[in-house]
């Protein structure tokens, strides 16, 4: 038998993911804190496509939606060790709310979430590992969420499988159409969710 080892990559992710599954849940976007760290956001509405996800329902808790936010220039290597993230970990949660408040078809009210605020060094580690125990649907099976606006000149871009599925943000509107119709992505999203 193989000793148990703590610091193994996929006990320290293990580690992390079980202390944000035990804060809080709180609404979304949640009163300002500063940090960088990862989150989930969980579905608590009555949408034809997400009610089995509801909290309500009383089975266990699967987010529809899995993150991170890393410190300002540490996608470059430009973030010195040490130095505050800022509100990082907020700014992303406040940005995914204004996303489903744009959304036509979705209303805020209906999201929760729940974050931890990490050591950047382990925070890309706990998502993947989020990911890969959850296989949220907005994570799988309708990527584009957690997408920005395309820099100037980018707008023959193809638009999201989220952005077809939930129109409504105004910089996705000007995006090509994306290859799946929203019903074929709707039916992608039934069976992913039967399947679970």
């Amino acid at each position: 038998m193989k000793p148990f080892n703590p610091l193994e990559k996929i006990n320290l992710a293990k580690s992390i993911v079980q202390e944000l599954l035990s804060q809080n849940i709180h609404p979304l976007p949640p009163p300002i804190f500063e940090g960088a760290g990862v989150y989930a956001l969980y579905y608590s509405g009555s949408h034809d496509l997400y009610a089995s996800l509801a909290l309500s329902s009383g089975k266990e808790e699967k987010p529809i939606y899995v993150g991170k936010a890393v410190p300002p220039g540490a996608r470059i290597g430009g973030y010195g060790l040490n130095t505050p993230p800022g509100a990082v970990l907020f700014n992303r949660l406040r940005e995914h709310a204004l996303s489903i408040e744009q959304a036509e078809d979705l209303d805020l009210t209906d999201f929760r979430c729940r974050y931890l605020v990490v050591d950047d060094i382990w925070i890309p580690l706990a998502e993947t590992l989020l990911i890969e125990m959850y296989r949220p649907v907005w994570n799988t099976i309708v990527p584009g969420f957690g997408n920005h606006a395309p820099g100037k000149g980018r707008h023959k871009q193809q638009r999201s499988a989220w952005d077809a599925l939930h129109p409504g943000r105004p910089w996705a509107a000007k995006l090509q159409d994306h290859p799946k119709t929203r019903d074929h992505i709707k039916e992608e999203v039934r069976q992913s969710l039967r399947d679970q």
